[in-house]
């Protein structure tokens, strides 16, 4: 059963080494199947829906899905390709994994300045 990405944070804060991908899930906020989508696009750059659905072991729509979000995350980008034939495919490609790794740490250095400006303004009077 997977965990709401958002609810993990007192989870993962209990693990004295946890995993990157548990690291990468909760600080972007994404589920577990997308941090491994992410990985696998790692591997095999350029790959199509079809081409990582089957990497995945996953069907098309759940692959698909897992693609938006990184794409809005900023983890991957979608490259539309011509056909010699005609048409077109799209081709995705993950970010590169240190450009990743300074997103994780922008965005939690981000957070922990969040949390100690709520501590330092807390004055003691109970709220709510």
């Amino acid at each position: 059963m997977t965990t709401d990405p958002r609810h993990r944070l007192g989870a993962l804060m209990e693990q004295s080494d946890p995993p990157f991908r548990e690291v990468m899930s909760c600080v972007f906020g994404i589920e577990d199947h997308e941090t491994r989508t992410y990985l696998v696009l790692l591997e095999y750059p350029g790959s199509t829906i079809e081409e990582l659905a089957t990497a995945l072991d996953r069907d098309r729509s759940t692959v698909n899905r897992s693609l938006s979000t990184l794409i809005d995350r900023g983890l991957a980008h979608r490259d539309r390709r011509l056909l010699d034939g005609g048409g077109y495919i799209y081709q995705y490609t993950a970010i590169a994994l240190p450009e990743a790794k300074e997103i994780l740490h922008e965005a939690l250095d981000a957070w922990v300045a969040t949390v100690h400006g709520v501590i330092d303004e807390f004055d003691g009077e109970r709220t709510g």
